[in-house]
């Protein structure tokens, strides 16, 4: 074993000649190999010599913990407190020491050196104090600093500290030091040019914690001119070059420092620090991780690497980092902060809530805290505590830019649109150029018809120097809507029936829009939107549109009755006002088309020749433009499952299937129009190279809020499907056969992605499976469930629509057919059978029919978002045509088109949704009287005002 004698006495040497700076050196040296609580105090004084006060109090609780009757660490980590102005704090741990000392055998010299100290009132005299002085004072020396003052240091005297080390050994921290029976004495002239360097130092550093950055680096730079290795020197530069954002800089300068000595832990924190800030997160873990080996129980270092862990969407690392630091400093609001943002991201929300409470308990005025605690109630949807978090973060700090973001956020998804604006217009006020708040504040102005301010604001945001590829994301996305909010205000005076987003845009623009690809290839290839016209130059609704009449109240009451039955109750899920009358007036506006078309059918029935069942049924196909835009061709379809001989009146119905969907689709196209909606079979011809739905129930180590509480329903889905396949895909749609090494037992016994994940060995998918009702026999493809491994510790599990070169165009055309011969299940069991029937047995085929065309429209997914509500207002919107009134709400924690997707036939989908919908349902004729919906909003602008004109 190398022996540490030549350390001491290099430290004893360094100390007598005040050369602080080099005696930590040796310290980190000596507690590299072994931990001694005498170290660390020698440490923590070293420190207190260079003024460096966070330092020696972090040492002093670091030798506590070892030995908490320690009386020195006491002492000194009172003097620090004190000189950092925490004058109570500092009292409270000399209290603390003081009674310590009066009930043990303590050093006498150090319990008179407590009591003197709490003795005294002032600060100055406090830090004084923290200095041993002997009646004989051995030597008193002055330096001149930098700026030609005089600098006063006060005599220290010569006296042994009394705890010995494990080794027997003793080391005393004095100016001279005595080692056996030697004295070192160090000469005047290194001794001043030492002290010097340490006061130089020490001015850096106060320069950088008084936020004098460019001074700082001065006086760092005249250190590093003399020294250019001194490591102390390069982490003050390296830290005042990040706090001015120069990471590059600083990580050169910590790098130096750690060359110059690998032992100087602050080096590889502040080096950790800067890569985390870079976005480096995996080498800003690897330097906090060496950090943590020179002080294990530091809570400063467990603090950092818990927030960039936090950062890096290592949430379980994150939420272990951070419990370990609050163990050891249970008052670190900051750290409680960020373990409730990673507890919420793996979806445990109590404990999240908890964390966030004790961040604000222990600072009531801790507006990070607010703000989380705020974004955790939203995604909880419980907007009342969420709306009280910002009225207090408000009353705390009203520059405070993210509380008015949250605001803005927080009404956007509750439909209140202009109450979003005001906020954000507050918060621009405070910084003009807050992309957040440009970007949501534009969307608002364009959903309300402001389309040229919104496109002020989308300008605004592409015209800004951004420095993260998050915001850069969000710079592509205002390209995209300014292009739509253009091409809406184009339309505000036109018949909605004009308003075509599927029929009129570019399908490559509408591709990258649905990707949130680069558009550089769309400004390249796509004919753009031109300016606004003259006429149309303010950019907003005209007068006529914004007119209230009588028909116009009538509707708008009735729509937002009958569209809140499209709210789920599950996290996630925010109550929307605006949504809520989108869906009444598609649903009232369904029902108004579909009932006619009926009642033309009849008519035509009475007169026309009907089909037999042994007949081919010819089903037209609108291709009209506008809502009724349909593909291309015309389908042929057997009859061979039809409803009876002379029972099909399909032939005389004048609307498609995708008709009816499309007047929801428009729908819900207007009214939120940052979200791109379109019919996916309308995107480019890069349609067969691949976009589907996705929707994640599991994404890294996050818990989609929204969906992973269908996680385990879907998770023991895909188990069942292999076991009964004993194969799956993988990426490249290569079968991977699971039949040998057991690996489907295995399979069965999997409980995580990650055990799936590690017995198929890759990414793969299954699909679900649909039953089909228009090929006897034939199994569609349902959804996939896919498993992709992201990074080292996390997955992607989820659920995707199939779209693929091998199924895309065969798909679609097997769901097309599976549509049209249920809405003419539809159309039959009503026209026929129960037409104009307030019997509700009468009804139950009608009803039946209706949700089965609701089953293969959710596995069907045509859409590349939107499908879920599009698929509840048609529901709606059908029944309301049969005289059927939809009363009850859709019960806790039941999300529709999940119980479709992992349904494999429709009547166990039938089964699923009936116990509580069939029980809601009324019968009412009433809606019959109300205006039609088509003529009362004729114009596209009428709607946008239809949308935007509640209070909110």
């Amino acid at each position: 074993m190398v022996s540490t004698v030549p350390d001491r006495q290099d430290l004893a040497r360094l100390c007598a000649s005040r050369d602080w700076s080099k005696a930590i050196r040796i310290l980190d040296s000596l507690l590299s190999r072994s931990c001694s609580v005498q170290d660390i105090c020698n440490r923590a004084y070293c420190y207190s010599q260079l003024e460096l006060h966070k330092h020696v109090i972090k040492d002093c609780d670091n030798a506590l913990r070892i030995d908490s009757t320690l009386l020195q660490a006491y002492i000194l980590k009172g003097c620090a407190l004190s000189a950092l102005g925490k004058k109570e704090d500092a009292v409270h741990v000399w209290e603390k020491g003081y009674e310590l000392a009066i009930r043990q055998s303590a050093d006498l010299k150090q319990l008179l050196e407590l009591e003197e100290l709490l003795n005294r009132e002032k600060p100055s005299e406090m830090i004084n104090a923290c200095v041993d002085t002997s009646e004989e004072p051995t030597s008193t020396v002055t330096s001149a600093s930098d700026s030609g003052s005089e600098s006063q240091l006060e005599s220290v005297d010569t006296n042994d500290i009394h705890k010995k080390l494990k080794d027997g050994s003793e080391v005393c921290i004095k100016p001279n030091c005595v080692l056996g029976n030697q004295k070192i004495f160090a000469s005047v002239t290194s001794r001043n040019k030492s002290i010097s360097l340490d006061l130089r130092l020490s001015r850096g550093i106060a320069k950088v914690n008084e936020g004098k950055y460019d001074q700082a680096i001065t006086i760092f730079d005249q250190i590093l001119r003399d020294n250019p290795a001194y490591s102390e020197a390069l982490i003050g530069r390296g830290t005042a070059y990040a706090f001015q954002r120069e990471l590059e800089s600083a990580i050169a300068d910590f790098s130096k420092a750690i060359k110059s000595n690998s032992l100087a832990g602050e080096a590889w924190k502040r080096r950790g620090q800067a890569r985390a800030a870079l976005g480096e997160s995996a080498e800003a873990i690897e330097d906090l991780t060496k950090a943590l080996e020179f002080e294990p129980q530091s809570s400063d270092i467990l603090h950092e690497r818990g927030i960039v862990n936090f950062k890096f969407k290592d949430y379980n690392a994150a939420i272990e980092d951070l419990s370990s630091c609050i163990k050891l400093d249970k008052d670190n609001k900051s750290a409680y902060s960020y373990l409730g943002l990673a507890l919420a991201s793996i979806g445990e929300h109590k404990r999240a809530e908890e964390a966030h409470l004790k961040a604000i308990q222990l600072d009531p005025c801790f507006v990070d805290g607010w703000a989380h605690l705020a974004q955790l109630y939203q995604e909880l949807v419980n907007t009342k505590k969420a709306f009280d978090c910002l009225k207090q973060l408000l009353a705390i700090d009203e520059r405070f830019i993210k509380a008015y973001h949250l605001h803005g956020l927080l009404h956007h998804g509750m439909g209140a649109h202009r109450t979003a604006i005001k906020y954000l217009s507050m918060g621009l006020s405070i910084e003009r150029s807050n992309l957040e708040c440009l970007y949501l504040r534009g969307s608002c102005y364009h959903a309300i018809g402001e389309y040229g301010d919104a496109i002020k604001d989308y300008d605004a945001v592409l015209d800004l120097e951004l420095d993260t590829m998050e915001k850069f994301a969000l710079q592509c996305l205002a390209f995209y809507q300014k292009e739509m909010a253009l091409y809406t205000a184009s339309k505000i005076g036109s018949e909605f029936c004009w308003f075509d987003i599927d029929g009129d845009l570019d399908p490559l623009f509408k591709e990258y829009w649905c990707k949130r690809l680069h558009p550089k290839n769309v400004c390249e290839k796509v004919f753009r939107q031109p300016p606004l016209r003259e006429s149309h130059r303010k950019g907003r609704l005209r007068k006529q549109d914004l007119a209230v009449t009588k028909h116009k109240i009538i509707l708008l009451e009735a729509a937002d009755v009958i569209g809140k039955k499209i709210q789920y109750d599950s996290p996630g899920f925010l109550p929307n006002k605006r949504q809520y009358r989108m869906a009444g007036l598609a649903a009232i506006e369904i029902a108004q088309k579909v009932s006619r078309a009926w009642r033309a059918s009849k008519s035509m029935g009475k007169n026309g020749k009907k089909t037999r069942r042994n007949e081919k049924l010819n089903l037209p196909v609108q291709n009209r433009g506008g809502d009724c835009c349909s593909t291309s061709s015309s389908l042929e379809t057997s009859t061979s499952h039809g409803y009876g001989e002379d029972r099909s009146t399909s032939n005389h119905f004048t609307m498609s299937w995708r008709d009816i969907y499309s007047i929801a689709v428009k729908w819900r196209q207007i009214s939120e129009p940052c979200d791109a909606v379109v019919w996916v079979n309308k995107l480019s011809e890069e349609f067969n190279s691949g976009f589907g739905s996705h929707t994640p129930m599991i994404l890294g180590q996050t818990k989609v809020v929204r969906y992973y509480a269908n996680y385990r329903r879907t998770f023991n889905l895909a188990k069942t499907i292999i076991g009964e396949k004993r194969y799956v895909n993988n990426a490249s749609d290569e079968a991977i056969d699971l039949s040998k090494d057991g690996r489907v037992n295995k399979i069965k016994n999997a409980r995580s992605c990650s055990d799936l994940y590690t017995i198929v060995g890759e990414d793969f998918w299954v699909s679900t499976s649909c039953y089909s009702t228009a090929f006897e026999g034939k199994l569609l493809e349902g959804t996939r469930i896919t498993l992709q491994k992201m990074g080292e510790r996390g997955y992607d599990f989820a659920i995707r629509t199939p779209c693929t070169p091998a199924c895309t165009p065969a798909r679609w055309d097997d769901y097309d057919t599976e549509m049209a011969l249920s809405w003419e299940a539809i159309c039959n069991s009503y026209c026929i059978d129960a037409y104009g029937s307030t019997d509700m047995k009468a009804l139950e085929n009608v009803r039946n029919a209706i949700l089965r065309m609701t089953y293969y429209w959710y596995n069907f997914m045509p859409l590349s978002r939107g499908s879920a509500v599009v698929g509840y207002i048609v529901l709606l919107g059908l029944f309301l045509a049969a005289n059927m009134v939809v009363t009850g709400s859709i019960p806790t924690g039941v999300q529709v088109d999940w119980e479709a997707i992992l349904s494999p036939d429709p009547d166990e989908f039938l089964q699923s949704v009936k116990s509580w919908l069939y029980p809601s349902i009324k019968l009412n004729k009433s809606w019959r009287s109300y205006p039609d919906v088509a003529s009362t909003f004729n114009t596209t602008g009428s709607v946008v005002a239809a949308l935007s004109t509640y209070s909110d």
